[in-house]
């Protein structure tokens, strides 16, 4: 499967242009990544925003294809149950996923789906849950966590905004990192402080924030 073949606008630049600086961008996001936890390899990463719409989904996507391309076995978990969009940047079904591994027996393979991607696994919401944050703070959500953590060298999770619901903040007390993901002129101050404040409550490890659209060298890209 091609999914950039007839999409010429395709958020996933790492497949569709990877010669772009956006690309470039995003394989130097993975490489500080890897330099960020070198005593202690990160096995499991978060991202997260401060509102709808600033790039996470697009941006932890692109991570994930450049950290496949580097020969690493990586999981993609949509851990975003109420607006999940993983699915979509990939063209695969959201029939099945992460909700109902959550209500399947301990032994069940979990339901991942290729991506195209050599060495990249999607793990896509399912259906959506009444209470979301009650399902990403259960003990199954852990057991899930760890079982993933034995099948690939990284597990990435996206994640709503953390400041409109509390989702987010449950799972940072159960991951290695957090990456927090704002947008040039768009994202407010007020708004970044905030929740940077509500990860460092609950002692999130916050390896780095990723601004997207900022300007540089005179053309609007990804800033890492």
């Amino acid at each position: 499967m091609n999914y950039t073949n007839g999409h010429a606008d395709s958020p996933l630049i790492a497949l569709r242009d990877p010669r772009s600086p956006a690309a470039e961008a995003y394989r130097t996001l993975r490489t500080n990544i890897q330099f960020s936890s070198l005593d202690k390899p990160l096995q499991t990463l978060l991202a997260t925003s401060t509102a709808p719409d600033e790039g996470k989904s697009t941006t932890l996507a692109n991570l994930a294809v450049t950290i496949a391309q580097a020969e690493q076995r990586v999981i993609l978990v949509d851990c975003d149950l109420r607006r999940p969009s993983l699915h979509t940047l990939f063209g695969l079904s959201n029939d099945i996923g992460l909700t109902n591994m959550i209500l399947a027996h301990n032994d069940a393979p979990p339901p991942l789906q290729e991506t195209g991607v050599p060495g990249l696994s999607l793990l896509a919401s399912g259906p959506l849950p009444p209470r979301p944050a009650d399902i990403l703070g259960s003990r199954r959500m852990e057991a899930i966590i760890q079982r993933l953590r034995g099948m690939a060298d990284i597990v990435l999770f996206d994640t709503p905004p953390v400041i409109a619901v509390t989702d987010a903040a449950v799972l940072a007390t159960r991951v290695d990192g957090v990456l927090l993901v704002l947008e040039a002129g768009r994202t407010r101050r007020e708004r970044a402080r905030r929740a940077r404040e509500i990860l460092e409550k609950v002692k999130a490890n916050i390896i780095g924030v990723v601004l997207n659209g900022a300007r540089f060298d005179g053309e609007y890209g990804y800033y890492v």
